[in-house]
Order: C-alpha cells, then structure tokens, then sequence
C-alpha cells in the first residue's frame, strides 16, 4: 500500500483542491472581495441511506460574505424522484434537501448558498445524505427493499464549494504575519516568498530552509510549494508577505534604515517591517549562528504563533528547539470519544503519524473499546478494524456486551506499514428484521467509540536506500539526518527552483526543526561530505560532485558532460540525453552507511525539471527504486539498479526487547528466580550449620 496516496487521502487537508482565487474591485477604502473555490473529489451515493463527506476551510483572517456550493450529479435512470431525496449537511446541520431530477442528460446541477452561521474557523464538513428508491410503491408488500445496487447518484468532481469573502488588515505583528504568510488564498496564488540576499550565505540558505520547512509543514494545500528566491524589487515584486533572511551586512540599505537596531553581534533580530505596501519579516543578525538559531525559531510554528509583537530579539539563551519525537509509544485515537450513528456501515478513520523512516514493528497492537445500542440484529451486526484500509479483524456485536465491549489487535507483519498511516474502526449496524419497515431515526441505532482505545505502537528502522523510504534517508525519526547540499559553481533561478522543490516536500515530513542542514558550494571535499547524507543539485559540467562521481551514478554522463548514456535497463537517444532531468540515490562515495541523491541534468533547467518529483505528495508516488528519468513531456521512468538483499532474520533477543511487557516480566520473574536461589543458599547454610552443631554434640 503507497503510504503517499494514504496520507493524502486520510488529511482533510490534502482534499483542500483549490480553484483560481478571484478577486472583485473594491470601493476605494473597502477591501477587496474574493471568492476562493474547493473542488468536490467524485463520490456517489448507493442505496437508502448512503452518504459522504467533502471538507474545505475557512481562513481565520477572512471576512465571509457568502458560500455557494454547486453540485453537479446525474442519478440513476431507475431512481424514484418522487421518493428519493438528498440533504446536505454542514458541521452536522442540514440546511438543504432536494429531489434528484431524473434525466438522460449527462449531468444535473444544483447550486445552494450555505448558511454563514453554521460556519466555523478552520476545517468545515459538507455531508451529502441520500435516500434513494427504485421500487415504485406497491401495497401489497409489507416493506419495500432498502439496499440495492440500482440505486445511486454520482457526484462529478466539477462540483464546488465556493466561498467568496474578504481579507481583514494584516496587524503589525508577527503572529497575523504568519496566518496570512500560510493562508489558502496567500499560498494558491502565490503571493509569499522567502528569500535570501543575492549574495546567499551558506548560514543565510541553512536559516533560510529551516524556516522554509516550517511554512511548508504549517501550509494545508500541500499541492502548492512556497518559493525561495533571491531578494530584489523585480523577484519579490507583487508578493504580498515576504520573509527576507539575511545577515546584516547583506541587508539592502532601505531595509537596514527600518529596522529597530544594528546592535546584533550577540543576537539575532525577528522584525516585521513595511517596504512600501509590502510586508516584509527581516530575520537577520550580525553572527552567522545566530541567524541559524533565529532561522529555527521560524520553523517552530508553535513560537512564531505566540508573538504578539512586531519584533522578537533571539539569543544564546532562547530557546527555539520543538518536542523531540517519539516515534514508539502508545497513541489514543480520539481525545473525547467519537459517535456514530445511522444504520448499517459506519466507519471512523484515525490518522497516526509516523515518520518516513519507521515501519511498524512487531509486538504493536490495538485496543477498542466501545459501546452500541440493543435495539441491533447482533447475528449480522460486526466492528472490523483496518490499517490503512486492510481489515485486520473483526468481531460480531452482542447484546451482552452492549453496554461495554473490547476488541484487542495484533497489527500483522505482513502489512508492510511504514511512514504515516490511518485507522478505521467500522460498524456494521444491521436492524432486525421486523424493524425494516420503520422509519430510521437519526440518533438510532448508534455506536460509541470510548476515549481509552489505544494503539500500542512499536517501531523499527526502515533503512534501504530507496526512493520507495524517501524521505529517509535525509530526514530520520522525523528530525533532519546531518544533510548536506552541494549547489552547483554558478547558480541560476533554477538552482532556487530545485531548493524549492526539495524542502517543501522534506518539510511536509519533518516533525521537528532540530538536526542539520549544511550548504557547501561544489569545491566540497571528502573531509566536510564524510558522515552526511548529500543532496547534489546541478549538471556534470557546474557541480564538481557530480562530475567526480560520473562513475558511480546509475545514468552516467558522456565523456564531455553533455548528456545521459544508455545503461542496462534504459535505451537513451544522444540528442534525448540532453534534454531530461535524472534523480538517482546512491551510496555516498565518502563514507559508508550513507548515501546521496543526485538531482541532475545536462543543464540547471532539466535538474530543477527533476526535483519537481520530489515537490508534492502529487508527484512523488511516480518516484521510486533509486535511478528516475523525466522529460519536459511528463514521461517518467523509475528503475532499481541495487540488487535484492535477502532481509536479516529477526533476532530472538530483539524481538523480546521490542515487547516492553515482555522485558517487564522477564525482569520480574528473574528478580523473583533471584531471590528464591538467595533463600535457598541461606537455607542451605543454615541447614549445614544445624548439622555441625549436632555432630559436635
């Protein structure tokens, strides 16, 4: 199972697919109105009583005016339009129901406006329940039947919720600076920027890509990536939030006259400024690690959304790091617990992360505890659990135990689960028999899910040097793996492009801002490349890595550097060499145990061309083995060069210590075994002492 195309179907974020954001002229002083669109996915609806959900979201700096959503369906020919019907629900709240025309056109649509008072900030449900007949009434027949594959209506995936609103000022101070730099409308239109000074420091790109993995982990359209660039007027020009990370000396001179001090040899300086009409934040210090440390804080969302301020000053003292990663401990499901309700098949998904590295390890299992109502037919009614979709179990329902019931699961080996995953606990809720002819309620029948289910999660390294683990093996337990970028000689626009590309995606994946990322130009030698994980971006020809290493690379360059040769699995045309793009995942030539992604092509174009794989969720499932080939036609070809290697067998003695139950009762029992060959040795010595004390009598 693709772990990719799990996460993204499992966040509500990932269903977040936008329209082109509108904006509508304004009165002079008013701000301007737009209208910000989430396409529905394709859906449809079975039977009498099916339905599905469609999220999208409400800006917490947006003035709404308005929501229209625009369903587009075509019912089933069969259907009963005088007896079917379909409600929408918005956050658990109808607010429209309809009878579905029946038609031999293509396609139906109905457009509604949504009550603004049952929106809220953030994450909105739209709920779509249909009831659907087929049968025409017939009063002969005690009950009609309610479940037949017959009937159904299709939702197009041209659908759309439409939400037309206008932005409130942004304050002056760095926590509103942050909501609109991550904003749906400020991302999809491209209206943030982070950016570096022409000059671009090795401490100025390393502050700069920290904060940028912090945006991009905060940042809900993971389809759209957050540009670094190089900072000038033309480059930044109609950006609307800006974060301008610099030392000072490389600052521009209009910038150094706004801010609040120059005293920065001890500390670095956080400040929201105004160029003109654009908001710009400046991070910025005199000392190269202090940028870093101040570049960290950025990235440290929780932070950067707790300054009310304009300005935030960092030093040795401050603390920037967040929460280390457990990546093997109990996780509960749901905090309250969670109800469902309606006959037949209920489900509740629950998304655990994990980072790309871990797999899950023997010895992990789940505990559910629930309750359901009595009024069920238990010989039918069941609760399956599944793993990223897999059923892993079930059990039948029982009016015993209704009132408290418990299903305990080993997560089988076989699964292969690794990186981020769902669970989906499902109820099938089957009414008895001589209860079919009554009219359902929506509270009846019910299940609950009790806040003490568990999953008792286990983990191991999941270390092949594969594009099938990326991100590992630059990003481990979720914390960046001694990373090392080699740019090329002479950077180009490209060269940003690729960096772009690179870390958005690195930093939808980092669960925290510690370990290390270092910038190196192509001059860098065995002694700063040992013991890192490389990431060489460029051609044969402007980045001195790659071109020593020609040898080692899975598609090699010609002898002038010009363009790819043909190898063992792919037959490469001279000229067609020359204009594609190459990712390929080695091992590192400078130490053992470490490997290094080449991110390549005969020019910076095709190697920015590349690392537009590794973007986005959207293109990585195209990647995997460890060499891929792409062309400016979309065509990608991804080939494995390593061999097989048979898997270790699993040692008795690490399996034993994977189970903490295990280790306690094996510390236990040799505790008492201890204590019992104590009490026998004293016993034994006693006795022998009674023995000597009678013979001398």
């Amino acid at each position: 199972m693709n772990k990719r195309l799990i996460l993204t179907a499992v966040l509500c974020s990932a269903l977040l697919l936008p329209l082109a954001v509108h904006a509508e002229g304004a009165e002079e002083g008013q701000a301007a109105r737009k209208t910000y669109g989430t396409m529905f996915a394709a859906s449809s609806l079975y039977g009498g009583g099916s339905s599905f959900q469609q999220f999208f979201q409400i800006e917490n700096y947006w003035k709404v005016d308005a929501v229209q959503i625009q369903l587009d369906y075509k019912a089933s020919p069969l259907t009963q339009s005088d007896r079917s019907s379909v409600t929408l629900f918005l956050n658990g709240t109808p607010f429209h129901s309809f009878r579905p025309v029946i038609s031999d056109a293509q396609k139906q649509q109905l457009t509604v406006t949504v009550p603004t008072s049952l929106l809220t900030e953030g994450v909105n449900t739209v709920t779509v329940q249909g009831n659907l007949e087929s049968t025409e009434t017939n009063l002969n027949l005690a009950c009609l039947p309610t479940d037949t594959r017959e009937k159904w209506l299709q939702v197009f995936e041209t659908s759309r919720i439409s939400v037309q609103y206008a932005n409130d000022a942004m304050k002056d101070s760095i926590r509103d600076f942050n909501r609109h730099f991550i904003g749906l409308d400020t991302v999809d239109e491209s209206l943030n920027a982070i950016a570096v000074s022409e000059r671009s420091d090795a401490a100025e790109l390393e502050a700069a890509t920290y904060a940028l993995t912090g945006f991009a982990k905060a940042n809900s359209l993971k389809s759209r990536t957050i540009p670094l660039l190089e900072y000038g007027p033309d480059k930044v020009k109609g950006k609307q939030a800006v974060v301008l990370v610099s030392l000072y000396d490389n600052l521009p001179t209009d910038l150094k006259a706004l801010l609040s001090t120059a005293e920065l040899q001890d500390k670095a300086l956080l400040q929201l400024v105004n160029l003109g009409t654009q908001p710009t934040l400046v991070v910025t210090s005199r000392d190269a690690g202090l940028l870093v440390k101040a570049g960290r804080l950025v990235a440290n969302q929780a932070l950067l959304g707790q300054i009310d301020a304009n300005t935030k000053v960092v030093d040795s003292s401050t603390e920037v790091e967040t929460p280390a990663v457990n990546v093997s401990r109990n996780v509960t499901l749901t905090e309250t617990g969670d109800k469902l309700t309606g006959a037949m098949h209920r489900e509740k998904t629950y998304f655990v992360p994990l980072p790309g590295n871990r797999s899950i390890a023997d010895a992990s299992k789940l505990s559910i505890d629930f309750r359901y109502a009595k009024n069920l037919d238990m010989d039918r009614s069941m609760v399956t659990v599944l793993i990223d979709k897999t059923p892993i179990g079930s059990k039948r329902l029982s009016t015993e135990l209704a009132d408290g019931d418990h299903l305990s699961l080993p997560i089988p080996k076989n699964l292969n689960i690794s990186g981020n995953f769902s669970v989906t606990v499902a109820f099938d809720l089957e009414l008895k028999s001589n209860m079919s002819c009554i009219e359902n309620q929506d509270q009846m029948p019910w299940a609950f899910i009790e806040k003490d289910s568990m999953l008792q999660l286990n983990t191991k390294d999941r270390a092949d040097l594969l594009f099938n683990n990326y991100p590992y093996p630059f990003l481990r337990d979720g914390s960046f793996n001694q990373v090392a970028v080699v740019l090329p000689g002479k950077r180009e626009s490209y060269t940003y492009q690729a960096l772009t590309s690179l870390f958005n995606l690195l930093g939808q994946y980092a669960q925290t801002n510690t370990g290390e990322i270092r910038f190196y130009g192509d001059e860098a030698g065995a002694d700063v490349l040992k013991g890192r994980q490389i990431i060489a971006i460029g051609s044969y020809k402007d980045n001195k890595v790659i071109r020593d290493n020609n040898d080692k690379l899975y598609f090699r360059y010609d002898p002038s550097g010009g363009g790819f040769l043909s190898n063992e699995k792919m037959s490469i045309d001279a000229d067609y060499g020359k204009r594609i793009g190459s990712l390929q995942l080695i091992d590192s030539p400078y130490d053992k145990g470490y490997g290094l992604l080449a991110i390549t092509g005969s020019g910076q174009e095709y190697a920015y061309l590349a690392s537009k794989l590794i973007a986005t969720e959207g293109t990585l499932w195209k990647v995997f083995g460890d060499g891929v080939v792409t062309d400016k036609d979309g065509k990608t070809q991804a080939f494995r060069f390593k061999k097989l290697t048979e898997p270790e067998p699993s040692s008795v003695l690490g399996d034993v210590l994977a189970r903490k139950d295990v280790v306690s009762f094996t510390i236990a029992a040799v505790l008492v075994l201890v204590l019992v060959l104590v009490s026998l040795i004293l016993m034994i010595r006693k006795h022998k002492k009674k023995t000597k004390r009678g013979r001398g009598r």
